[in-house]
C-alpha cells in the first residue's frame, strides 16, 4: 500500500513538474514573441522617421536663418490665407529649457526662435517688420553664456554663439531674468555682452505684452 501511495505521489510530482515546465516554456515563448513584435514595431517606426526626415530635408528652405533641419520651412502650394505684410510683428519669446545632456548641440529653444522668424519671412512679412525680443530665464540662461563659462560648466564651447549673433544682427533684443541668474548662478559677466538684465522675467513678459508683443513660450 505504501509503495502504491509513493508511486502515486511520485507520479503527481512528475506530472506537476512537467506541467510547470510546459507553462514556463509557454510563458518564455510568449515573452519572446512579444519582444520580437515590439522590436519589429520600433524598427518600423524608426524607418518611417528616417524616411520622413529625408523627405523634410529634401524640401526645406531657410529664408533667413539656417540652424539645422528644425529651423527650416517646408514650401506649401495653393496657400489661401496669408498674414498682412504691412503690420509690425512684435514677437516676444520666453525661453526656459536647456538640455544638459547635449550641451555640444545647438539649443532647441533658440533653433525654434529661428524657425518662427523664418516662417514669418516665408509668409511674406518683410524682415524689417519683425521685432524679436528674447526673454531668458531658468535653465535657458546656460545657452547664452560665454565660451569661458560654458566650457567651465560643460567642457565644450558654446555652440549657440553664432546663431545668437545672427539673431542680434536681425535686431533681436535679449533680456535675462535677475532672479534666475541668482538661483542658477549665472552672473552678468557669464552672459553674452548683448544682454540686458531685468529684476525678473515676469514683469518683462507682462510689460512687453502690454506694448502689443505676441508671446511665444518656447518649450523645447
Amino acid at each position: 500500500m505504501k509503495k502504491t501511495i509513493l508511486s502515486l505521489v511520485a507520479g503527481l510530482f512528475v506530472l506537476t513538474s512537467f506541467s510547470q515546465n510546459n507553462d514556463n516554456s509557454a510563458e518564455k515563448d510568449s515573452v519572446s514573441m512579444a519582444t520580437a513584435k515590439t522590436d519589429s514595431v520600433m524598427a518600423e517606426k524608426a524607418k518611417k522617421r528616417q524616411e520622413m526626415m529625408a523627405k523634410i530635408e529634401a524640401a526645406i528652405t531657410y529664408p533667413v536663418l539656417e540652424a539645422g533641419t528644425f529651423s527650416g520651412v517646408i514650401p506649401i502650394e495653393d496657400i489661401t490665407e496669408t498674414p498682412d505684410p504691412n503690420l509690425e510683428y512684435k514677437l516676444l519669446f520666453e525661453l526656459v529649457n536647456f538640455d544638459n545632456d547635449s550641451p555640444s548641440d545647438l539649443d532647441a529653444s533658440i533653433v525654434e526662435v529661428a524657425r518662427i522668424i523664418n516662417l514669418h519671412v516665408a509668409s511674406g512679412i518683410p524682415l524689417e517688420n519683425i521685432s524679436p525680443v528674447i526673454v531668458v530665464h531658468a535653465g535657458s540662461l546656460n545657452a547664452f553664456t560665454t565660451n569661458e563659462f560654458y566650457n567651465g560648466k560643460f567642457n565644450t564651447d558654446n555652440p549657440n554663439i553664432k546663431l545668437i549673433g545672427e539673431l542680434e544682427d536681425l535686431g533681436a533684443k535679449f533680456i535675462s531674468c535677475g532672479q534666475a541668474m541668482f538661483i542658477f548662478e549665472v552672473d552678468k559677466n557669464a552672459l553674452l555682452p548683448m544682454f540686458k538684465v531685468s529684476l525678473t522675467a515676469q514683469t518683462i513678459l507682462s510689460s512687453y505684452q502690454m506694448k502689443g508683443y505676441v508671446k511665444y513660450r518656447i518649450n523645447r
